[in-house]
């Protein structure tokens, strides 16, 4: 039977594990999540054991992300299955806030407000606060467990560069890392979100990420970036989505391209599907 990984629920109790890890002179690794975990997630775990001695996987169902349309009272919460699925993945510690006041405590008043290209449009465009709530308990989790490396997975890119950059420009002492975008035998990006679609719904979604994989293909061969761009979100129109945005970005800033030479490229998507949103992305 696997090892129970311990569960710590207050940030007293984190940091005086963490504090013996470091005093044998041990690595530390987080992997910040918000539950219901999938093979994308064990997948950062795996990462993350081979890059460290010792590692934290964070449970944490964030509302300092959610809006008030969004889904947060009925996000998927899996704790104990979680946690059996972190046993088999050897992960030392679950950091599990006993509740959000112990994140948030009564007089909490301060927040991280993300700016610049990683964060103008896409996302945000759509989500107003959510990089302002992803930043500020992301900064927190980096304070509480002051990780040597700390990964995320690059689904969801656009938090990987926001992330990354917060780390830099606050002189934050760790290394982030990014891990390729782990999937569904029918190419599906693995999410949390993905329980809520329909049996209609999951035999429609392979359709994002064939029309992403085909617009990044025409534009490697030097197709005009807007023109590829139009017949996608035509593409993924008919395809029964409801799309948000489907655009071309630099693959390190976020900065809008108009082609090729503009630097590397990065194709990101966001499309609802009934009720529930996708999102995608990938290399030209």
């Amino acid at each position: 039977m696997a090892r129970r990984p311990k569960i710590a629920k207050t940030v007293a109790a984190l940091r005086r594990q963490v504090a013996r890890w470091v005093e044998a002179d041990e690595t530390v690794a987080l992997v910040p999540t918000m539950g219901a975990l999938h093979e994308g997630h064990l997948a950062l775990v795996r990462l993350a054991r081979r890059r460290a001695d010792r590692v934290v996987v964070s449970i944490f169902v964030n509302p300092a992300q959610f809006a008030p349309s969004e889904d947060f009272s009925t996000y998927p919460r899996t704790f104990d299955t979680d946690v059996a699925a972190l046993a088999e993945e050897k992960a030392d510690l679950v950091w599990a806030p006993e509740n959000v006041a112990a994140m948030y405590p009564q007089g909490f008043a301060t927040r991280i407000v993300p700016e610049g290209a990683a964060t103008a449009g896409l996302e945000d465009a759509f989500r107003p606060d959510f990089f302002k709530g992803v930043a500020t308990v992301v900064a927190k989790l980096f304070i509480q467990v002051a990780p040597d490396i700390a990964v995320f997975g690059e689904k969801d890119y656009q938090q990987l560069v926001v992330v990354t950059r917060m780390a830099r420009d606050l002189d934050l002492p760790l290394k982030v890392i990014g891990m390729k975008t782990v999937r569904e035998a029918n190419g599906v990006a693995m999410s949390s979100r993905n329980v809520y679609l329909t049996p209609d719904e999951r035999a429609l979604a392979p359709t994002l990420y064939r029309v992403l994989t085909l617009c990044a293909d025409k534009i490697a061969k030097g197709r005009p970036i807007a023109t590829i761009l139009a017949e996608g979100r035509e593409a993924i129109g008919r395809g029964g989505f409801s799309l948000e945005y489907l655009e071309a970005r630099h693959a390190e800033t976020l900065a809008p391209v108009k082609s090729v030479n503009d630097g590397p490229i990065r194709l990101l998507v966001a499309a609802k599907l009934g009720k529930t949103r996708l999102i995608d992305n990938v290399g030209v």
